[in-house]
Formats: C-alpha cells, sequence, structure tokens
C-alpha cells in the first residue's frame, strides 16, 4: 500500500505551496487542494471538490498524483471523478489522521491503481 500514499515525484514538487491549486482528474476538475497531510506513511491531499460533490472535501493519496504544474497552479491525478467519488467518504478533520479511515481508504485507491487500463 506504500505507493498509494507516497508522492514519487521530485521532493520539493509536493510541497504546502500547493495549497490552493486546482486538482484535475483524467476527466476534469476536481476542486482545490485546502491542505495537504505529510503524516509518515499517509501523505495526501484534502481536495474540496465544490458543488461537484455537494460541497464535500474528498482526499487523495499522494501516490495517485501525476504532476504537479506550478505555472499552471495544478495538481495532477490519475483517477477519474467517478473512482474519487466512489471513496470511502471524508466526513472530518479528525478522519486524515484515523488509521482504520484510511487504511480502507488505500486499499480502495489501491486496488484501482492494480486495475488493469483499457
Amino acid at each position: 500500500m506504500d505507493a498509494t500514499w507516497i508522492w514519487q515525484g521530485p521532493a520539493s514538487a509536493l510541497g504546502t505551496d500547493v495549497i490552493d491549486y486546482s486538482v484535475e482528474a483524467e476527466d476534469g476538475s476536481l476542486g482545490t487542494v485546502v491542505r495537504l497531510s505529510q503524516t509518515p506513511g499517509f501523505d495526501h491531499l484534502v481536495v474540496d471538490a465544490g458543488v461537484w460533490k455537494f460541497g464535500r472535501s474528498v482526499v487523495v493519496p499522494a501516490g495517485l498524483v501525476t504532476a504537479v504544474d506550478h505555472a499552471a497552479r495544478a495538481v495532477k491525478v490519475r483517477c477519474t471523478k467517478d473512482e474519487i467519488k466512489g471513496a470511502p467518504r471524508f466526513e472530518r478533520d479528525h478522519d486524515t489522521s484515523d488509521l482504520f479511515y484510511l487504511n480502507r481508504l488505500g486499499t480502495y485507491y489501491e486496488s484501482l491503481m492494480a486495475a488493469p487500463s483499457e
């Protein structure tokens, strides 16, 4: 599950300066980064998905980030919006430190990463 949570790009690219960057899923805009958590072993972005998710935020593990474009102020992820919608629901800020929630989320995203592409 480590690959799901660990940013694989240059260390300097995924820092706190990505707060307020747009997040681009494979099929369009997902929302805006509101928080970056660099919890050892569980690095992730908290994304305000706005109206798209009925005002909810979503958690995206750092391992799903494919690129950070500082010029465009955008983070690209390797999932579709529907795949992110299907993830275990993020309810409260303390969910991001709840190991049970993070493990469920990791298992979900790990299954997507392991699925063969069409």
